[in-house]
């Protein structure tokens, strides 16, 4: 028993010092003297995507989607681009590779104002909403959690930007590139921890319901304290040495009016010797940012927070963190010294249906209507209860004003609005618009995650001359003193809110009616009428996104552009058009000769390409477009074979069964990528085979009672001077057939349209094809006139070679 009793002592000792030792290790890890060394991380998510090509013109999306814990980003990129980034200014915009960056949504460099960086990463410690760069043969990159925020951030590659991007092309040649991406996202093993190497503990402050009785502020409204809530750490002091920041997380779940931050209970550990320093003259820099982790030189907000609360009015909902840092503590002159101090936060939130300064501004939640139509997430917005039509996208916006606004700030009036963009439809564009039988007496603020303010917002319009920057993400349409029509382009997805600014108070606000739109659209202004709104997904398939494909004299993302001019736009269809009339030239010598099958050929290829580029270039179309562009290519490339085989004299059996095995292969080409440009070498190929063939039969046919005894085949030498002869009999015979001067302008013809075919480009297109025509044209005429006479032709050649067979197999005469 006595030895049970021993036992039993000796484990309460032992469990007592385990107690004490991991209490005594949670309070140094409280205060900052543990997990400075490197953590573990664990792969949230990774995706390889296959080799892509990009041709001219193409873009790609790839979406990431970052979670508030995540510790870093890894990117790996590989293509066969061949750009030399120190020569990158003389490379076109419109064939530059770029690959871009941008925080919710899909990025936009066509309009962008800055100039491309060097490398990707030379510019990834500046990170911004949106960068661009010149693509390159290996990006390999890491983005820790304190360069970018969590959330959705979208990768775009481009083969060209610009205004032309957009526009629909006769012909699309160029250079293209592949590319593979690996890409993940990895996050720390403990949730406690963040930093680029997972070694900085970030406390969680945890929210509950307030103590109404013990407000920050005598003068907060107390319709707030309904909705007031305190954040407070776990640990109820910490005790740190200057220069070790701790680090706090609070998250906003909704929208709030203000957050207020305050240090309290503010001592030393130790009385310090040197009674001169005391308790007020302790510094704590309190650094605050939303989305990733703050420092010195990265933050949002900044208070010495020992002597006043820090105070952030309309945070945006997310997670913001916090640092708090002891500075000069080096005038104590003892090392023991710390400084010790408890964090609170207090999220004022309003009631339902109050926004604004003390909660006295209206706010409405606008409801989704979503359209009907194939395209994703159209939809436009009504406020909740605000006694709108549901059958219209438009509400007045006076009978959303309550005259209790107007009672303390006359100068300072605001009216809220707050609605949601869906996940996935960060691809689509907020339609703002607003109109009025009298001068509009509202200016208009945007900002995502959070209530607008005069001091807080993303876009912005007051007037003509104030409004946000012009760019590719904020386009006005009209503006004048009675209608304001503008885009925010791409928005990103999560919840927006949008303040309506009263600049017409008292009497005069009743004696207008104001009529306000809210709505989610795919293009902007449905491309201005000069194209087509279409949408694609990014790789993933989780977002998509809509684009303009403009018509053939407009681009930009919009088809507000015009890329080409009306005198442009008619010198174009003049050359394109009217160039294939040479088409008369070998159409006519046909007709002569009575080759009619060549005649309707040449006849019927000259009219499809008239009709077809007058289609192309948006002038009339006869026929659908698709049709016309087969028409015109599978004819095209059977009056170029046609042409050859007109030049072998062969039977009609033998031709029309070339004609047809042509035919086929024309049409597969015709109806196949019919604009590649190696096309053209094809046909020329398949016109001299069938040529050789053609000879080949003929040679056959003529020669088929051709035959050598067997005494003479045994005599070689007389063998050879019969095929010599019988070679010398046959150039002799094709000098005569044709007409070599005529065969010679027809291969110079030809190589001239050749060389113009591969000169074909995006811009000059009208141009090198119009050559193209009349240098085809005129290629047939001179084969077709390069033929001499059938007939005489025919008469000789078989006299020849039955008097050369004939003088072979018979015997010597004597006088």
């Amino acid at each position: 028993m006595g030895f049970n009793l021993i036992l039993w002592c000796h484990s309460n000792l032992v469990l007592s010092v385990l107690v004490f030792f991991l209490c005594s290790f949670g309070f140094f890890y409280a205060n900052g003297e543990v997990g400075t060394g490197e953590g573990e991380t664990f792969t949230v998510s990774s995706f390889r995507y296959p080799e892509t090509r990009l041709r001219p013109f193409d873009l790609r999306y790839i979406r990431v989607d970052l979670p508030p814990w995540f510790s870093a980003l890894s990117i790996a990129l590989n293509s066969d681009v061949d750009l030399d980034v120190s020569k990158i200014e003389r490379v076109p915009m419109s064939a530059m590779p770029i690959i871009c960056f941008r925080d919710g949504s899909p990025p936009l460099p066509d309009a962008l104002n800055t100039s491309l960086k060097d490398s990707a990463i030379s510019g990834v410690n500046g990170l911004d909403v949106e960068q661009c760069f010149p693509m390159q043969k290996n990006i390999t990159m890491k983005l820790t959690n304190n360069q970018i925020s969590p959330g959705v951030w979208y990768i775009g590659l481009f083969n060209g930007i610009g205004p032309t991007r957009t526009q629909s092309k006769m012909i699309i040649r160029g250079p293209s590139y592949s590319f593979i991406a690996n890409i993940s996202v990895e996050a720390c093993t403990d949730s406690m921890m963040t930093g680029d190497f997972c070694n900085s503990t970030v406390y969680p402050l945890s929210c509950t319901a307030s103590d109404f009785s013990n407000s920050l502020e005598a003068n907060v409204n107390k319709s707030v304290l309904e909705n007031l809530v305190t954040c407070k750490s776990n640990f109820e002091t910490f005790c740190v040495h200057e220069g070790l920041p701790s680090y706090f997380s609070l998250d906003i779940l909704n929208v709030a009016e203000k957050i207020i931050i305050t240090a309290t209970n503010i001592r030393f550990n130790v009385t310090p010797s040197n009674n001169t320093y005391g308790t007020n003259d302790i510094i704590l820099m309190c650094f605050v940012r939303h989305g990733a982790m703050p420092s010195v030189t990265h933050y949002d907000h900044s208070i010495d927070i020992a002597k006043t609360p820090l105070i952030i009015q309309s945070p945006l909902i997310g997670r913001w963190y916090i640092s708090i840092e002891p500075v000069n503590l080096t005038k104590i002159q003892e090392n023991n010294v710390r400084v010790c101090y408890s964090v609170k936060s207090q999220v004022l939130q309003c009631p339902l249906g109050k926004a604004g300064p003390n909660c006295t501004m209206d706010s409405y939640l606008l409801q989704t209507f979503v359209r009907r139509g194939s395209t994703p997430f159209e939809s436009y917005y009504l406020p909740v209860g605000g006694g709108a039509s549901y059958d219209s996208a438009n509400f007045p916006l006076e009978s959303l004003l309550r005259n209790s606004s107007y009672i303390e700030e006359p100068d300072n009036i605001w009216t809220y609005f707050l609605m949601d963009i869906p996940r996935g439809a960060a691809g689509g564009n907020i339609h703002i618009q607003l109109s009025s039988n009298m001068k509009i007496g509202y200016e208009v603020y945007a900002r995502f995650g959070g209530l607008p303010s005069l001091d807080s917002w993303d876009y912005y319009y007051a007037n003509k001359t104030r409004r946000s920057d012009p760019s590719m993400f904020f386009t006005l349409y009209d503006s004048s003193d009675d209608k304001v029509n503008f885009y925010v382009m791409y928005a990103r997805e999560g919840t927006w809110g949008f303040g309506l600014r009263h600049l017409i108070t008292g009497s005069d606000s009743t004696k207008g009616l104001t009529i306000m739109s809210l709505s989610l659209e795919r293009c902007p202004k449905r491309c201005s009428s000069h194209g087509d709104c279409k949408f694609s997904f990014d790789a993933s398939g989780l977002t998509s996104y809509s684009f303009c494909s403009c018509d053939r004299n407009h681009g930009g993302f919009d088809c507000s552009i015009e890329v080409v001019t009306h005198q442009g736009h008619v010198r174009q269809s003049f050359f394109l058009i009217l160039s294939n009339v040479v088409a008369i030239l070998p159409a006519y010598w046909a007709l002569r000769k009575k080759a009619l099958a060549e005649w309707v050929l040449y006849t019927s290829s000259g009219i499809s390409s008239g009709l077809y580029h007058a289609c192309d270039v948006g002038t009339w179309c006869a026929l659908n477009y698709n049709v016309l562009q087969f028409m015109d290519f599978w004819l095209s490339f059977m009056a170029v074979i046609s042409t050859f085989l007109y030049l072998a004299t062969i039977d009609e059996i033998f031709k029309r069964a070339i004609h047809t095995a042509v035919a086929i292969l024309t049409a597969l080409m015709a109806a196949t990528k019919a604009t590649r440009a190696s096309n053209v070498v094809l046909v020329i190929v398949i016109g001299a085979l069938g040529l050789l063939i053609g000879w080949l039969i003929e040679i056959l046919t003529k020669y088929r009672s051709l035959s050598f005894p067997i005494g003479v085949s045994l005599n070689f030498s007389h063998c050879f001077q019969t095929i010599k002869r019988w070679l010398y009999n046959l150039v002799k015979t094709l000098l005569r057939r044709y007409h070599w001067a005529f065969a010679l302008a027809g291969f110079t013809a030809l190589t001239m349209a050749a060389i113009s075919w591969t000169l074909e480009t995006s811009e000059t297109y009208w141009f090198w094809h119009s050559i193209w025509h009349i240098t085809i044209y005129t290629s047939s005429f001179f084969f077709l006139c390069s033929k001499a006479n059938i007939e005489d032709s025919d008469n000789q050649l078989p006299t020849n070679g039955n008097y050369e067979l004939t003088h072979q197999d018979s015997l010597p005469r004597s006088g």
